[in-house]
């Protein structure tokens, strides 16, 4: 007890660390900072939870070669801002690209509020940021980079000599040159594994052949499309959703192969844009084909237009006529009244 009656705080004792590797070169453990707890806070200064231990400050989506990306963790400060580069890890090694997207890990685990109502962790990625890249980091990917030139050409002679029906289309060297990953196309499946153990001997390193279709290959590669605009693929579109040729019927379009087929020799994925809007219009205009009854008596429908709100009619004798839709739907009023009141 001390003076006045208060009771004098005890100071909690520090346990005796373990020893998971054995002893030291003396004879005895050496303590751990970790493992000696803080004194207890006062029960009027309680202090609010921090981020634990080891948790990452920042969750970055990093852009590799060919639009290639991944999320990786941060601990460390200053924060990273986007279009720096970095150093990551990276299949038994480590990579470079540079930081697409930066968010805050504490935003992530709070996306719901962080008042505790609706809130939701996020795990964070299982990879993490190394560290900012050097001048001379970089530098050494763009000498990988001029190199990748040399390693489609010599891969090219190697598919030849082992006469395998395959187009190499991109090689990427990891920037510590533990991993090389070639791609390439092929109509068919291809037994490369002969071409694999040339590979390794010539570059030395590990050999990764990816056989990818003629839409990831124009993804990767880029180029310009009908449009004269650079492709969707490569310039905007996360991800590539099949496109058949029955969204060319539902909006009227020309159903020739060449006029509807993008770089890539397969169908474009701009016909997939405005496909939802006819839909949703064929539930307000009448099928093509149909006989319907009008003020002119029954008609066909040869044709309508979406924009302009228009329908095309041919009467039984041949005659045509362009009418808004609205008046359409008066006359298809009138004409159902007009059969009632006869009935």
């Amino acid at each position: 007890m001390s003076e006045g009656g208060r009771p004098r705080p005890v100071r909690p004792r520090s346990p005796r660390p373990a020893r998971p590797g054995g002893e030291s070169g003396n004879g005895a453990a050496t303590p751990s900072p970790a493992a000696v707890p803080s004194p207890a806070a006062p029960p009027d200064r309680v202090a609010s939870p921090g981020p634990a231990a080891g948790a990452p400050s920042q969750v970055l989506e990093v852009r590799f070669k060919g639009l290639r990306s991944d999320f990786f963790a941060f601990s460390g400060a200053p924060p990273l801002t986007e279009r720096e580069y970095v150093v990551v890890e990276a299949d038994r090694g480590q990579d470079i690209g540079w930081v697409k997207r930066a968010a805050s890990a504490r935003d992530l685990a709070c996306e719901g509020g962080c008042d505790s109502v609706g809130e939701r962790a996020v795990p964070p990625p299982s990879r993490r940021v190394i560290r900012r890249a050097a001048p001379a980091d970089v530098l050494r990917l763009l000498q990988l980079r001029d190199q990748e030139l040399e390693v489609r050409r010599r891969t090219r002679e190697l598919a030849v000599k082992h006469r395998l029906r395959m187009k190499v289309s991109e090689a990427e060297w990891q920037w510590d040159r533990n991993k090389l990953t070639v791609y390439f196309t092929a109509e068919k499946r291809v037994d490369f594994r002969a071409l694999v153990r040339d590979m390794a001997r010539s570059f030395r390193t590990r050999i990764d052949l990816r056989q990818i279709g003629v839409r990831d290959e124009a993804r990767r590669l880029g180029g310009l499309g009908r449009c004269r605009r650079e492709l969707c693929c490569r310039s905007w579109l996360t991800s590539i959703e099949p496109v058949t040729l029955q969204l060319a019927k539902d909006q009227g379009l020309s159903l020739n192969p060449s006029q509807i087929s993008g770089a890539c020799g397969r169908l474009m994925n701009c016909l997939r844009y405005e496909h939802a809007v006819y839909t949703q219009a064929k539930k307000r205009f009448p099928p093509v084909g149909r006989t319907i009854r009008t003020a002119n008596g029954r008609e066909n429908v040869k044709s309508w237009d979406l924009f302009e709100e228009t329908v095309s009619l041919e009467a039984g004798d041949g005659e045509t006529r362009t009418i808004p839709l609205a008046q359409l739907k008066d006359e298809r009023r009138a004409a159902r009244r007009a059969e009632l009141d006869r009935s």
